[in-house]
């Protein structure tokens, strides 16, 4: 692993403070650069541990199916992201296993499962560190899972299209129907019925490949509050 890849991880693990020598011997030497290509499975469901992923560039999506094969995404990963749930073997008490892929072109540093299950049993804040971060990923897709049970279709639409505006810093999405759809946990057919019917509302004005925010106010009363947001 190059130096520069190291002081990433320096920078973005507040455990490496409290390693000893050989522990970050052993962090540095069993981690790499990864690439992976648009569409490209990372971890199938199941399948043996991937590791701890650290994105650089790019985009990851966990996911699991339903009985009828459809996708639910569970939640994201996006620059600066450190995804732990495609190591679970690494965390003796979390045995949930998802589904990952690259929905772009995307660079990560991977550290192998199971240097990181070597450093977690001997040092508590690497095991705290792990176990912290499971916990909000299994926090967020409980929360996505409450949103598919409970939610009706054009509310988790609205929130959807809000948090994506947020987190984009723009009205202007650039998504296609079918990729709103597999991360609502929805139909394709659904989305583009609830865009038509937004758009006749004036709230949002869908295109190819992009939806466009007319009237954030509007959306904001559609979706409502979040988790944590006062009503």
């Amino acid at each position: 692993m190059t130096a520069g890849a190291t002081d990433l991880y320096i920078r973005h693990f507040p455990f490496w403070p409290e390693l000893s020598p050989a522990e970050k011997s052993l962090l540095a030497a069993c981690t790499r650069p990864v690439r992976y290509r648009a569409g490209e499975l990372v971890q199938r469901q199941g399948g043996d541990c991937v590791g701890v992923l650290f994105v650089k560039s790019g985009q990851l999506r966990a996911y699991t199916l339903s009985e009828d094969g459809r996708e639910v995404t569970l939640y994201r990963l996006f620059p600066g992201d450190v995804g732990v749930m495609a190591a679970t073997c690494a965390l003796v008490a979390v045995t949930f296993h998802i589904i990952l892929d690259a929905e772009t072109d995307t660079e990560a540093l991977l550290t192998d499962a199971g240097a990181f299950r070597r450093l977690a049993a001997g040092n508590v804040h690497v095991r705290c560190f792990g176990y912290e971060l499971a916990a909000g990923r299994l926090s967020e897709m409980l929360r996505q899972m409450q949103q598919v049970l409970f939610l009706s279709a054009d509310r988790r639409l609205a929130l959807f299209l809000r948090r994506e505006s947020r987190r984009q810093e723009s009205r202007t999405l650039r998504l296609t129907h079918e990729q709103i759809a597999r991360y609502m946990g929805s139909a394709r057919e659904v989305v583009s019925r609830l865009l038509k019917q937004f758009h006749r509302e004036g709230i949002v004005k869908p295109g190819r490949g992009v939806v466009t925010i007319l009237d954030e106010t509007r959306l904001d009363e559609l979706a409502g509050p979040e988790d944590g947001e006062e009503r």
